[in-house]
């Protein structure tokens, strides 16, 4: 596993997961939301390129978004999908737990941004996305995965699962 890509809905985990296994493989990890999010939730004009930067890089790990402006580029570049599929219920009640302590709090997210209890009303809220857009992304994933063979892919369909496969994961020295 050195160019990883980690999959799911919105509220599914793959920020969390990304970074336990950055630490675990000692990978770089690559937050695309703070390559998106620019000052007032703009998008940075630099995405695409810094994103095609360290995806030509020999080893790294991301979460699998934006795949309107990014296509398949980081699927083409990686070795591993880590599939986090897990029930509705589940990445509800993450994705509101999270957006209720973000809200709460203001702990500022990228460049300046925060978020507010006034945004739950914005359709693109992770809230309204993760449930409205909960099928249509499993089932784009699993094209995806259909789609690039080469891949080798890890599905964890529970939280508790995801949780003995990364405990599981061993380091191995980079190449």
């Amino acid at each position: 596993m050195d160019r990883v890509l980690i999959a799911g809905v919105s509220g599914a985990g793959k920020t969390t997961m990304a970074k336990a296994l950055a630490l675990r493989l000692a990978l770089p990890h690559h937050e695309l939301d703070a390559l998106h999010h620019g000052p007032g939730w703009t998008k940075r004009p630099e995405f695409e390129s810094d994103v095609a930067a360290f995806s030509s890089e020999p080893r790294w790990v991301t979460e699998a978004q934006y795949h309107s402006l990014l296509h398949d580029l980081l699927w083409q570049r990686a070795d591993t999908v880590v599939w986090l599929d897990l029930p509705r219920r589940t990445v509800i009640q993450r994705v509101v737990r999270r957006s209720v302590v973000r809200a709460v709090t203001r702990r500022e997210l990228w460049n300046g941004n925060r978020e507010s209890f006034r945004d739950w009303f914005d359709p693109e809220h992770p809230i309204r996305w993760a449930w409205s857009q909960y099928a249509r992304k499993r089932t784009d994933t699993m094209r995806r995965i259909a789609r690039h063979p080469q891949l080798t892919v890890v599905h964890l369909r529970s939280a508790g699962q995801a949780r003995r496969w990364l405990a599981g994961v061993t380091a191995t020295r980079p190449g």
